[in-house]
């Protein structure tokens, strides 16, 4: 039996490798440096011992962790049609087959097992959980946002009363866009998606001065690693807005009232000056600067940045392509110099604190571990 074989006497890491396997279980970070090894030792285990339910447990979770969704899957069904199985391995055994289950996609399938697995006697807070990363996958914010609240969570919370808002703005329903927000603001003062969405939102209303105001709160608000966001988002408006202008033949109402380029930086570039100095907020000053045509202006915001931060890569390629015009170069080193700029323009700026993950585009929640505002910006390539 199962408790026969846990009273046996186990080597010295066998407890670390349960623990490790949990751990990977959760999908939220992976512990494990060499996983397949580790599924290999533990199917090796099971082999020797098949009534040994903690290992079935930890060797399904490794296995998801890995993608191999269907086989994780067979392990669990095999533990639950197990005759005599005790309660509490049957309930656990249900509550990850919901995990793999919603791994795999299938959200009405992992409802039912999370469902079972209530009513078996498993951790209410941990289905509660479940429950609400399902109703976000399915793209009921509102719930998934109650339910976060629910369990205490107030940044997740805030995140999807964002998501919701913006299904809100896309409708027309700008008052209970409105309400989301500030829902999500009064959850969580530091969600810099909200403040983001309020940003952005007041862009494509054509005020400026809104747009300056709710800067200056959420710089105030957001933790100062994520303040770069704020700005990022807002070129990003600015870009999308840019493209709907060149297809004149395509109605998009969402960017038809946006505030003019110069209109808007003249409103911002004051609220960046107002803050204490930043490496990245120095940047950001100098590219909305660019984006207007005031070269000389931008040129000493990147020569500030260089001041604080030498090796900040981005900034000395800005005020390299400044002074291009005033280089004399041959046709093949022009050529050669442009191929090169623009394989670093295509650096991923960004990445996670957390896993290293690098990405192009901003992200609120990590796609690989999964992680809340990790998200920052390579000022280095070591980053």
């Amino acid at each position: 039996m199962a408790w026969h074989w846990f009273n046996r006497k186990k080597s010295s890491d066998f407890h670390k490798k349960i623990a490790a396997a949990r751990d990977v279980s959760g999908g939220e970070a992976f512990l494990v440096q060499d996983t397949r090894a580790a599924i290999e030792e533990l199917s090796q285990v099971v082999k020797n011992d098949p009534e040994a339910v903690e290992i079935y447990l930890a060797l399904g979770s490794l296995y998801r962790s890995q993608g191999e969704i269907e086989r994780a899957i067979q392990i669990r069904n095999s533990l639950i049609v197990r005759p005599g199985l005790a309660r509490e391995f049957k309930a656990r055994a249900l509550f990850e087959l919901g995990r793999d289950f919603r791994r795999g996609g299938f959200l009405d399938r992992a409802e039912r097992a999370f469902e079972e697995a209530r009513s078996l006697g498993h951790d209410a807070v941990s289905i509660q959980h479940e429950m609400a990363r399902l109703a976000a996958e399915r793209g009921t914010f509102e719930l998934a946002a109650d339910s976060f609240g629910q369990l205490g969570l107030p940044l997740p919370q805030a995140h999807y009363l964002v998501r919701l808002a913006s299904d809100h703005f896309k409708e027309g329903r700008e008052s209970q866009a409105q309400r989301s927000l500030r829902h999500a603001i009064r959850a969580y003062p530091g969600a810099v998606e909200a403040w983001l969405e309020q940003m952005v939102h007041a862009y494509r209303a054509g005020s400026e001065r809104r747009v300056a105001d709710t800067l200056r709160d959420g710089l105030d608000n957001v933790a100062p690693d994520l303040r770069f966001v704020l700005l990022e988002g807002l070129l990003q408006a600015l870009d999308k807005a840019a493209r709907a202008k060149e297809k004149p033949l395509v109605e998009d109402s969402q960017w038809a009232g946006v505030c003019p380029d110069r209109a808007l930086v003249t409103a911002v570039i004051p609220v960046i000056e107002s803050q204490e100095p930043d490496v990245l907020l120095l940047y950001y000053g100098g590219v909305f600067l660019l984006r207007v045509g005031e070269t000389e202006s931008a040129r000493s915001w990147f020569e500030k940045t260089l001041v604080m931060q030498p090796d900040f890569w981005l900034a000395r390629l800005e005020l390299f392509e400044l002074s291009r015009p005033d280089q004399t170069l041959t046709p093949f080193f022009r050529e050669q110099l442009n191929f090169f700029i623009d394989r670093a323009h295509q650096v991923r700026r960004f990445f996670c604190r957390r896993c290293g993950l690098k990405r192009d585009h901003l992200f609120f929640n990590c796609p690989r571990c999964r992680s809340w505002h990790s998200i920052g910006f390579r000022k280095d390539f070591s980053q």
